[in-house]
Parts: C-alpha cells; sequence; structure tokens
C-alpha cells in the first residue's frame, strides 16, 4: 500500500512539474504557434499552414497552427494557451506590458511587390477640398477605419495630437470599418477627411477603384518611403514569445524564421518577403500612451 502511494505521489508530481515547467528544446512537446486571423480563422489557416510545416522541417519539433480572433488573443496569452504569436504591432506593446512577452523576429511585409519592415499612415481628403492643412481638420468629419487600427487610425492621431489638434474632442470621428470604405467615403464627399495604412491608396489606384489624383495627402512626407504617407515610419508585424517558452526553443524558432528565403513557397503563400531581427516598438507603445492620455477610448 505504502508503495502505491509513493508512486501515485510521484505520478502526481511529474505530472505538475510537466504543466508548470518551460516548455523546452527536446521536450517532444507541440510548440503552439497562433496567428491572429484579422479576416477570418479560415483564410488565417489557408496563409500560414506552409509557414508551420516549413518550422517543422526547418526544427523537426512539431508546430500546431492557433488561429486566434481579436478577442481570443488575450486570453489565449494570459492562459498560456500558445508559445508564439504573429500580430500586429499594437497588441505586441499591449501584451508586452501586461504578461511580458517578447519580440522574436518582425515580419518583412510585400505591398505592390516592395518588401518593407516599416509601414505608416495616410491623412488624406479630396483633390477639391478646402482642407489643406492639419489645423483645418477641426470641426471637419473624420474617419478612421477602426479606432483600434494602429495603421488605419492611432497612427494619424498621434500625429494630430503632436500638431495640435485633438481628433477625439475637435473632430466628428467615425469608423469605416476598412481600409477601401475611408477611402470611398472621402471620395463620394461622404466624410471631409480619412486615415488609412500606407499602401492603401496605391492599391486602390491599381485595382482601378480610384484615381491618385483625385486625392490629396495632408502633411505628405518627403523621404525614401515607396508609399504616400503623412504620419512616421512604425515597425511591422512581429512575432512574439511567451514567458513559459525556453531559450533554447525561441532560438531554433528564430533561426528557422531568419533563414527563410523570400523563393520558399511559404512565404510566398503568406505573401510576405520574410523575417528580420526584431525592430524597436517603443514608438509603437508611446503612440498608445498618448492617444489614450488624450481621450480615445
Amino acid at each position: 500500500m505504502k508503495i502505491k502511494n509513493l508512486l501515485l505521489v510521484l505520478g502526481m508530481m511529474s505530472l505538475i512539474i510537466s504543466i508548470v515547467s518551460p516548455i523546452s528544446a527536446g521536450a517532444g512537446q507541440t510548440v503552439r504557434f497562433g496567428f491572429l486571423a484579422k479576416r477570418g480563422k479560415a483564410k488565417c489557416i489557408e496563409k500560414w499552414s506552409m509557414m508551420i510545416d516549413a518550422l517543422h522541417d526547418a526544427t523537426g519539433m512539431t508546430f500546431e497552427l492557433v488561429p486566434l480572433s481579436f478577442d481570443e488573443i488575450e486570453p489565449a496569452i494570459k492562459g498560456g494557451k500558445i508559445d508564439f504569436l504573429n500580430t500586429n504591432p499594437l497588441i505586441f506593446v499591449d501584451q508586452e506590458q501586461k504578461y511580458g512577452v517578447t519580440p522574436l523576429v518582425t515580419m518583412i511585409n510585400i505591398r505592390l511587390g516592395k518588401a518593407l519592415s516599416r509601414f505608416s499612415g495616410v491623412i488624406f481628403v479630396r483633390a477639391d477640398s478646402p482642407i489643406h492643412k492639419t489645423a483645418d481638420i477641426r470641426g471637419k468629419t473624420f474617419m478612421c477605419v477602426k479606432k483600434s487600427s494602429f495603421g488605419g487610425g492611432q497612427m494619424a492621431f498621434r500625429h494630430l495630437l503632436e500638431k495640435g489638434l485633438n481628433p477625439f474632442l475637435e473632430t466628428n470621428l467615425l469608423e469605416g470599418r476598412t481600409h477601401d470604405n475611408v477611402v470611398l467615403a472621402v471620395q463620394t464627399g461622404m466624410v471631409d477627411v480619412g486615415t488609412v495604412r500606407s499602401d492603401t491608396l496605391e492599391r486602390m489606384a491599381e485595382e482601378g477603384k480610384i484615381k491618385l489624383r483625385n486625392f490629396r495627402v495632408i502633411d505628405k512626407v518627403e523621404d525614401n518611403f515607396p508609399f504616400i504617407h503623412s504620419t512616421r515610419l512604425y515597425p511591422e508585424w512581429v512575432v512574439l514569445a511567451l514567458p513559459h517558452v525556453s531559450g533554447a526553443i525561441k532560438d531554433r524558432v528564430k533561426a528557422a524564421l531568419l533563414a527563410l528565403k523570400p523563393e520558399n513557397p511559404a512565404l510566398k503563400k503568406a505573401r510576405i518577403a520574410g523575417w528580420t531581427e526584431p525592430l524597436d516598438y517603443k514608438p509603437v507603445a508611446k503612440t498608445l500612451i498618448i492617444n489614450l492620455l488624450n481621450g480615445l477610448q
């Protein structure tokens, strides 16, 4: 009886250790890789399943693709239900502050054939609009994609605040829900001013939906960035690691991601050029703080 009790205790201790111990290389555990499913879980799986296969081939480890809606991300991180997550910069800085997640790599996106690790926001009006500068936006109808959208909202909010205009208090702030909706609302005169992420106007022009000459950009930045923009540049999406993941696992996954070449089928399927060392996300955190302090709900 004593031996049986001892074996039972040892078994329970082993179970507890397996639950609380960090996931480590060679443990034979499945690595749960989350992806923000911004366009639905089915499309997320279609887009990233080859990436999961590529990671398995490169590391020999078993990976599980976990598509997550916006509302599912924080519970998954808080509960330790995933090990890594590919997500947007705003979610990363929020979860970094709350749960101590760390950046692993920054995505190199492909937009209209250009490989970029940064993006920006553009503030625009119709070409025939009397609005020519930031101060002219005061009292006007201003449409963002969503207040929670980083490229389609929060970048522009910070920019306007730093120019002396509070978009939360001094404009009629509306949400268009999609980037295309915002552009078309400005084009038809439904709203006075709009903001979307950089490359949206060029993409819609290439698709034949708009003509660039019909719009004017407010505070247009003249630099080497290939797309029209009004705000500073910010780092692209990030793969983050949860605190319970061991250093060995992080190193193997990071090395595998960095080693992928642009011609890899997994990258082509995901429509990205690859990954690079994590960029500085402090400007993203500062933007969130500035916006919250000035009235973002």
